[in-house]
């Protein structure tokens, strides 16, 4: 039998060892916190445990059918069929992407008439999508913009651009954009705010389709904040994540992005074309910089590469290829450009049967905006007790800011969508 003594000789013998297994069996990540959960993967899950039968998720930002279904183009398939005959191998891209790719996405958002392009001073490299696009542009901005490291964002502006640029190593501050009352674009307190930002600081803008609100400047009202900008000289970065899908016209859509260039903004521009190819899962996107020289581009280039190999090395090539395809074959690019104009006119539709219904039931309230905004999104001016009414109540979907993916309306469900919205708001 171990005597008293022994057994605590014993127990100081063995306490260190035993403090060493008591440390690691305490895991590395136990002083990690719990973040806070994404807003639309709440939408969505609170969607599919809603049991009932006519429930409308408009949470989503992905085009749907009128069915509400997930939507192929056709010319995609067509390209996917090519690309399938063609039995091309599975190597690696450059660093910058698919060339073919790049070259096309370039005229697509400059057009071949573009100074940029004829004077072949633009830089332009394949992304991870446009949030890629974003982040590539983020870091390349933080590290090589001499003048300022904050940029500007709208208010609102689409949930992830802060962080994007927050982790790119970029300021964040915002400016007015959206009037709340008047549910319009604020030009006068953007054009303020960009006065009294310092000059030459950083200011995003959406080409196209603002995310979230759906409310874009005139062409006059665009040529007003060129002014402003070019007066404080401040740096333009470009987001265009809605080319054609936007108005149904690709031409239309870049009006803001050439006119810039055009009035002499060294512009940088993320492209994405998830939403008007429908490639969302393939991540197929472009970062471009408007240089001064072929001499100034190849430097820019070079210090791109850079960027892009520790984050990513070189980006897929089947998405980048698909889009490629539609891009250079004329019919195909035809096909496309149509598909792309259905897709637009049918959330015009949608916008346009909604405001009716509206108005037929007797609401009181001015439903212009509906139609008037523009892309996927729609701020309705809900508020967020209202929004949570028509959660709880009605069984409709959408974050609580009032913001309506217009893409979730369909023929079939847009009239109980405007009596639920009529209930909430008399």
């Amino acid at each position: 039998m171990v005597s008293a003594m022994t057994r605590s000789a014993v127990r100081s013998a063995f306490a260190p060892r035993m403090r060493l297994t008591l440390a690691r069996n305490v895991s590395a990540w136990a002083k990690v916190p719990q973040g806070p959960p994404d807003a639309i993967l709440g939408i969505t899950e609170a969607f599919k445990a809603d049991k009932f039968a006519e429930k409308i998720n408009l949470g989503v930002g992905a085009y749907r059918d009128d069915a509400g279904k997930p939507f192929v183009l056709p010319s995609v398939k067509e390209a996917e069929l090519r690309l399938l005959q063609q039995q091309l191998d599975k190597e690696y891209a450059g660093i910058t992407g698919v060339a073919q790719f790049t070259k096309q996405a370039a005229l697509l958002a400059y057009s071949p008439e573009s100074p940029a392009i004829k004077e072949d001073r633009l830089v332009i490299t394949q992304s991870i999508s446009g949030t890629g696009a974003l982040r590539i542009g983020g870091e390349f901005l933080a590290k090589w913009y001499p003048e300022s490291k904050t940029i500007y964002l709208p208010t609102p502006s689409w949930a992830n651009h802060g962080a994007v640029f927050r982790d790119s190593g970029l300021e964040v501050k915002s400016y007015r954009y959206y009037d709340k009352t008047n549910i319009a674009l604020d030009l006068d307190g953007l054009v303020a705010d960009l006065k009294e930002a310092p000059a030459k600081s950083i200011v995003l803008l959406h080409a196209c389709a603002h995310n979230p609100t759906g409310v874009d400047p005139t062409p006059e009202q665009w040529q007003a904040i060129s002014e402003v900008c070019k007066t404080k000289e401040h740096f333009i970065f470009f987001d265009m994540a809605y080319q054609g899908f936007a108005s149904g016209n690709a031409d239309k859509d870049a009006y803001a992005l050439r006119y810039f260039v055009e009035q002499g903004h060294q512009v940088v521009l993320a492209q994405s074309f998830a939403k008007n190819m429908g490639l969302y899962g393939e991540r197929v996107g472009a970062f471009s910089v408007v240089c001064e020289s072929t001499e100034e581009k190849k430097r820019v280039d070079s210090q791109i590469k850079i960027i892009v190999r520790p984050m990513y090395s070189n980006p897929p090539v089947h998405g980048a290829r698909l889009a490629a395809e539609i891009l250079t074959d004329p019919a195909l690019n035809k096909q496309w450009l149509g598909e792309v104009k259905d897709m637009a006119d049918r959330i015009i539709s949608m916008r346009t049967l909604l405001k009716n219904y509206l108005e037929e039931l007797g609401s009181t309230r001015d439903w212009s905006h509906i139609t008037s905004q523009i892309g996927m999104f729609c701020f309705t001016g809900l508020t967020p007790e209202q929004v949570d009414t028509l959660a709880k109540e009605y069984s409709v979907y959408m974050t609580r800011d009032g913001r309506v993916s217009v893409a979730g309306i369909t023929s079939g469900n847009v009239k109980r969508l405007a009596e639920a919205i009529h209930a909430v708001t008399k």
